[in-house]
């Protein structure tokens, strides 16, 4: 049975790291504080809670954290906490610390053992803390908005230097198996080509053909967005350099898109969120999502948000393709 009075939350970051996530994290423990409860920060996700990293947070230990990149309670992925010991163990050591309500800010994996907690009566809300906008659920996640921002100011700076040398630039961006990170952008870089997991019909000569027809034309450079879904940057770029005659680079972001100062969008919305998260957890609910639609916070059933799938609107694609003409 899950918590009807709570009184101590534990707040946790689980999976990959996101820009905002220590605004929410802010926001849970000084809206609990305000409101007479105790708070608990779980060092390094899943894999702190059943190795019992666990320390008391007050108001001054999240002072000058909105700012900052990444998590100041680090985070850890967890192959213990997918068993069903682990799960036990991890709801009894929360348990143990007197945690009747946590709170778990990362992806669709992190909800699953939040959800399995909430099965062994551990109130458990989570926010969507992801860069890859890959939750069904919401329009918005936890740190989508910096990481497009930075991939697209590297993105800026590789035109410039493709433009000098009249190259093709192939340019992957994170997002595993979710291409929003690259439709982004494309469009807000003006690429002539996007490179999408949820595209049916990529064809790698019909780019070739199309670069071949733009030097015709007298274009000096070719920008192409590829996604980490699709990935083999490398080896694509010498194929089409091979095919085309025109010297192509490949230039994989990487880990850079994760770190940095999180804009004004992934504070404000990841501090609303996180105390969204606590004002839930004091009405006694438990199992729920905390998500972002149509202008509105709200907050979803975990199982429903889970079977959820989400694509990339057909109308999306159509307005990258013409803008890239």
């Amino acid at each position: 049975m899950a918590e009807k009075i709570i009184r101590t939350i534990g707040v946790l970051t689980s999976g990959g790291d996101a820009p905002g996530m220590n605004a929410a994290i802010r926001a849970v423990v000084r809206t609990a504080l305000g409101k007479g409860l105790k708070v608990r920060g779980i060092r390094r996700g899943y894999s702190g809670l059943l190795n019992e990293e666990i320390i008391d947070l007050s108001a001054r230990d999240v002072s000058d954290t909105i700012q900052r990149g990444g998590t100041i309670l680090q985070t850890a992925r967890c192959e213990e906490m997918r068993t069903v010991e682990g799960q036990q163990k991890a709801a009894a050591i929360c348990k143990k610390y007197g945690i009747d309500g946590l709170v778990v800010i990362g992806g669709d994996g992190s909800f699953k053992g939040a959800q399995k907690l909430s099965d062994y009566g551990v109130n458990t809300i989570g926010l969507p803390g992801t860069i890859d906008l890959d939750i069904a659920c919401t329009e918005y996640t936890i740190g989508f908005d910096t990481a497009v921002n930075t991939a697209m100011e590297a993105i800026d700076k590789v035109r410039d230097t493709s433009t000098s040398h009249e190259r093709c630039s192939i340019i992957e961006v994170m997002g595993r198996d979710a291409g929003y990170l690259a439709l982004w952008c494309g469009i807000a870089n003006g690429a002539e080509r996007i490179l999408l997991p949820e595209e049916h019909d990529y064809d790698e000569a019909k780019i070739v053909e199309d670069i071949k027809e733009n030097r015709k034309r007298g274009k000096k450079h070719y920008i192409i967005i590829n996604a980490e879904g699709i990935g083999d940057s490398m080896n694509m770029a010498k194929r089409i350099e091979e095919e085309t005659g025109m010297e192509t680079r490949a230039t994989v972001l990487g880990h850079m898109q994760r770190g940095g100062s999180p804009t004004a969008k992934d504070r404000v919305y990841a501090s609303i969120m996180g105390a969204l998260a606590v004002e839930l957890l004091m009405q006694g609910k438990t199992n729920r999502v905390v998500g972002y639609r149509h202008g509105e916070y709200i907050d979803f059933d975990i199982d429903e948000a889970l079977a959820m799938q989400k694509g990339i609107p057909q109308f999306q694609y159509d307005i990258a393709r013409q803008l890239a003409l």
